[in-house]
């Protein structure tokens, strides 16, 4: 039996303030990169971004939801979605239960629509609290479905992503998702309708072969992870050292794989600019 209390509730944050480190604020974080800590509440005020070294730590679906859109607009959709053992592989069902008890969701994206600074856009959100962000079926219901209904009511598309790739637990099932959100962002796009996509850290797998790269504008977050197979992976595969920083963030912009890199503090004035630019250009 299990007695673990979620840590958030299924309805989620009103405000920054109810973001999880809400329950820390006699105690510090300790920056993974710097090795320095800072009292969680003030963690909290700055976005989770260390104050010594800009390290961005994960951020929770809910609480990047109520950093960027105005208040009260988020409207979620298919809350009800998640997901089944249908192979029967082992231990998938501890596993998703200990998923919706330390996330306190109920699948592993949040999807819906809301408004940024009054310009209404469809929205999704990986978690990493859920089996670290990884493509089930659900996950790929749920964002295909938000970009259907985003086509259907001409809004253009965020996205958010933060995923360890498919999710081997549902073998076939979790693969061809690449292909249906793929077909759906392809359906989006040929109605002429926007989608940005902000990679967070890591980005990795299918979720990186697929929806997470199709993106009419590619942004991500500062040193965060972004391909398909990992670095120590491809290392021991090439039997070669890789260049310092391959796969991070700065590193593809270099190479023109992302358009540019958005801290925390720049997220929601940037996402509103695009979204105010798409919107005069829709008009015109």
């Amino acid at each position: 039996m299990q007695f673990r209390k979620p840590k958030n509730t299924l309805e989620g944050y009103a405000s920054l303030k109810s973001a999880p480190v809400e329950d820390l604020t006699e105690l510090t974080v300790t920056c993974p990169k710097c090795q320095k800590a800072t009292p969680a509440a003030e963690l909290t005020e700055l976005l989770g971004v260390c104050p010594y070294c800009s390290h961005h730590f994960k951020m929770t679906p809910r609480h990047r939801i109520a950093m960027l859109c105005d208040s009260g607009s988020f409207d979620e959709h298919d809350a009800e979605l998640t997901s089944h053992n249908r192979l029967d592989f082992p231990d998938y069902d501890k596993k998703l239960t200990n998923a919706r008890l330390d996330s306190g969701e109920h699948e592993g994206v949040l999807t819906g629509t809301a408004t940024i600074d009054g310009h209404a856009t469809a929205l999704f959100v990986m978690d990493a609290r859920f089996m670290m962000g990884s493509m089930g079926s659900i996950v790929g219901e749920k964002i295909t479905r938000l970009f259907e209904y985003a086509t259907a009511h001409h809004l253009p598309v965020i996205g958010f992503t933060v995923s360890g790739g498919a999710r081997m637990q549902e073998g076939i099932l979790s693969l061809m998702q690449m292909a249906k959100t793929s077909g759906a962002v392809k359906k989006h796009s040929d109605a002429g309708l926007l989608y940005i996509c902000l990679l967070t850290d890591p980005t990795t797998g299918g979720v990186t072969a697929s929806f997470a790269m199709e993106a009419d504008i590619i942004l991500a977050e500062p040193s965060a992870l972004i391909g398909f197979a990992g670095p120590r992976v491809i290392e021991q595969t090439i039997r070669k050292k890789l260049p310092d920083g391959f796969q991070r963030a700065e590193f593809l912009l270099e190479r023109g794989f992302v358009d540019d890199i958005v801290g925390r503090k720049r997220q929601k004035s940037t996402l509103s600019t695009l979204l105010a630019l798409h919107e005069r250009e829709v008009r015109a």
